[in-house]
């Protein structure tokens, strides 16, 4: 679990964005237990043990993939920024309208990595 996702398949994936003139964001992903939005002593926390974003999924399923030999990309849609000194009231509707408008950005990528692969 030192190299918890696989390097060729992270420059393939940045080559995709790039090609397609897509941002992309490499970054230290902290999960938690959800469904919960976390407080600014929670978003401190994290950041001070160097976590760039916090979710509630992708770590468990990634921990079992290594574990079966799996080779894993693992590529997230930030919805909110978790600045614990700008933190704001979440709307969920507000959240689900980021990811679905950034969906096609992810399809994109990971359909071009397929294709390649």
């Amino acid at each position: 679990m030192s190299e918890p996702y696989d390097k060729e398949l992270i420059n393939l994936a940045e080559k995709v964005a790039l090609e397609n003139k897509i941002k992309v964001q490499k970054g230290v992903y902290v999960a938690v237990p959800g469904p919960n939005l976390e407080t600014r002593a929670e978003y401190r926390f994290l950041r001070a043990t160097g976590a760039d974003v916090v979710g509630m999924s992708n770590v468990l399923e990634n921990i079992v993939a290594n574990h079966m030999g799996m080779k894993v990309l693992g590529l997230s849609i930030i919805t909110d920024e978790c600045f614990p000194d700008a933190l704001e009231s979440v709307d969920v509707q507000e959240i689900i309208k980021t990811a679905m408008a950034t969906e096609p950005k992810m399809t994109k990528i990971l359909t071009e990595v397929i294709k390649q692969l």
